[in-house]
């Protein structure tokens, strides 16, 4: 059973008096498989929030059905499994992380259990802070406060829109475990970023979305996929045709070289003919695509 299951999703915003306004989602077809780490990226504007909000009933779709763990996000059955963090978390600055806890525990119609609330906040990096007023923490304060909120429960479906923003580095890396241990307890994350290296790094699969629609989608290694080219740099005083002889093309930059092999053996004949003329190999690797780059050309073909 997919967590998420959207088919010709369209949501038009219309204008005063009946006009026709923009249309922010434009047949959207997308699965989430249950138990997978799921990325959405896409440019501003491109109807991300818009998709997150019409997935948990927030927003009501001008066309198509959404299903999701199985069911309606209407039901309130369906959306008690549900964990959900917005892009702007607005919370009581008067309360106590303890008692926002508790509140949001109440509103899912979970039994009362100050134990395990101490332990999330211990989780998101909060016990510190647990008796202080919420008006008082920084913005990625309450990103922590907000993600234990989202885990309260043990939801089947983590939604998270920009969990990040706001914590600093090595806080990004805390968010990140705590994360790939709920996607290793079988937990489905649907996660919105902008940070796109947090993306690659938590998830298994990714759809870009722009101007309302899914222009890619796929496993993460399929968007990214390697090249059969690999870079290699040597250290200076090489034989710049004994190289080229070999295989190898000069890049741009001094002693980097690009070289065409698929198969390992010609990578392994290549260098044992570079290594032979006396150059010295300092850096190899493979002439893949980040993340960045599968969004930029992908944007760049819809255009």
């Amino acid at each position: 059973m997919p967590a998420i299951e959207v088919i010709g999703l369209q949501k038009i915003y219309r204008r005063a008096f009946g006009r026709r306004g923009q249309e922010a989602l434009r047949g959207v077809d997308l699965t989430v498989p249950e138990g997978c780490a799921f990325g959405l990226i896409g440019p501003n504007g491109a109807g991300k929030t818009t998709f997150i909000k019409s997935i948990l009933g927030i927003v009501q779709p001008t066309a198509g059905t959404v299903r999701v763990l199985g069911g309606s996000p209407e039901d309130p059955r369906i959306r008690a499994r549900i964990g959900y963090l917005p892009e702007r978390l607005h919370l009581p600055g008067a309360w106590t992380a303890l008692a926002f806890l508790r509140t949001v525990a109440q509103l899912k119609g979970l039994p009362p259990d100050p134990a395990q609330n101490k332990r999330l906040l211990e989780r998101v990096g909060l016990a510190e802070a647990e008796g202080r007023r919420i008006g008082g923490y920084s913005k990625g304060m309450r990103q922590r406060l907000g993600l234990a909120a989202a885990l309260l429960g043990a939801p089947s479906l983590l939604v998270l829109d920009e969990p990040t923003d706001g914590i600093d580095p090595l806080g990004r890396v805390e968010v990140r475990g705590i994360l790939q241990e709920e996607v290793r307890r079988g937990t489905t994350l649907f996660l919105n970023s902008h940070l796109l290296a947090e993306t690659e790094r938590v998830c298994a699969r990714v759809a870009i979305l722009a101007q309302g629609r899914v222009l890619r989608e796929g496993r993460l290694e399929e968007l990214t996929r390697h090249r059969p080219q690999w870079i290699a740099r040597f250290s200076p005083g090489h034989d710049e045709a004994a190289l080229e002889a070999a295989g190898f093309r000069r890049g741009g930059t001094a002693g980097l070289y690009h070289l065409e092999a698929e198969d390992p053996a010609v990578l392994n004949a290549a260098l044992d003919k570079a290594r032979g003329a006396g150059a010295l190999l300092v850096e190899l690797k493979r002439d893949g695509q980040d993340l960045e780059s599968v969004l930029a050309s992908t944007l760049g073909e819809a255009a």
